[in-house]
């Protein structure tokens, strides 16, 4: 949890934008937290520290993420009492598919018979499963993980899809990104859920990937552009099945056409909260869409 500084600045924007890709690309150090509120995003400033200089920064921040549509930001001074109860409270065991629960350390659980949890304290490194850019891709991993598949989790963030893997039968997993805070947490957190050897996770881009380069499944949580800068790298990767997200519903037939181009073909689809998220194959063979 964040140290105890006297009071906070509570940064509310008003947008579906995901919490920690907004706190991975303004790197800053001093941000303490966020989390996300229906279509609110709270950051978190200790008080001491915030100031306009920050806001500028998140404004360009946003104007990358959501061009030319900047949503509104709210500044609200927070006493330090109050961030206590709200940062206990704003995180809660969320329920994901038939078995999976994920849950910070102060939560705990009551697991039924062949459900697993896993623990994850919100830090600076996202993916804790509450967007539905994350959310879509936990569901579908329920549904295809067979047992004993190797598994690559691009843009890893916390390693929540790579863990989640490995938990529902994976053989083993690699998680790369190329944040190191993103890496140190998912480090932690593998250590907290008591993974070994058969979760890596490395710091760099996927051209840097050592050893192991192509995977029975491809995980790839990005944003529009990452995903069309990579489309080769990670068709690649894949042996049979690439599973994307992060999307918005009007970029699908720009990135269907990217990675046609590189082999892969579009074979389901979900949509969640107007996001979107895509499942290629080496093969033409798919038949209907997934909505």
């Amino acid at each position: 949890m964040p140290s105890t500084i006297s009071d906070w600045v509570d940064v509310r924007i008003v947008s579906r934008l995901d919490a920690g890709e907004v706190l991975g690309l303004l790197d800053d150090p001093t941000a303490q937290g966020g989390w996300q509120e229906g279509e609110i995003v709270h950051l978190y400033w200790p008080s001491e520290i915030w100031s306009p200089d920050h806001l500028v920064k998140l404004r360009q921040i946003l104007r990358q993420l959501d061009g030319a549509n900047e949503p509104e930001i709210q500044v609200h001074a927070l006493p330090h009492q109050d961030w206590n109860q709200l940062w206990a409270q704003s995180v809660k065991p969320l329920w994901i598919g038939k078995r999976m629960v994920i849950r910070p350390s102060w939560e705990g659980v009551i697991l039924g018979s062949g459900q697993f949890e896993i623990i994850l304290d919100p830090k600076q490194a996202f993916g804790t499963g509450h967007h539905a850019t994350t959310r879509m891709l936990l569901e579908w991993l329920e549904e295809i993980v067979q047992g004993g598949e190797s598994v690559l989790d691009i843009g890893t963030g916390s390693g929540i899809l790579a863990m989640a893997a490995l938990r529902l039968g994976a053989g083993r997993a690699v998680g790369i990104d190329y944040d190191p805070v993103a890496i140190e947490c998912a480090q932690e957190y593998a250590r907290l859920n008591r993974f070994g050897s058969e979760l890596s996770l490395h710091c760099g881009r996927l051209e840097e990937l050592q050893g192991e380069t192509s995977f029975d499944l491809v995980l790839a949580n990005l944003d529009r552009q990452t995903l069309l800068s990579v489309a080769d790298r990670l068709t690649g990767c894949t042996r049979s099945r690439l599973l994307v997200s992060g999307l918005l519903l009007n970029q699908r037939e720009e990135i269907v056409a990217a990675f046609a181009a590189a082999g892969l073909y579009p074979c389901r689809q979900r949509e969640q909260d107007g996001w979107l998220a895509m499942e290629f194959l080496r093969t033409q063979s798919c038949e209907g869409v997934e909505g």
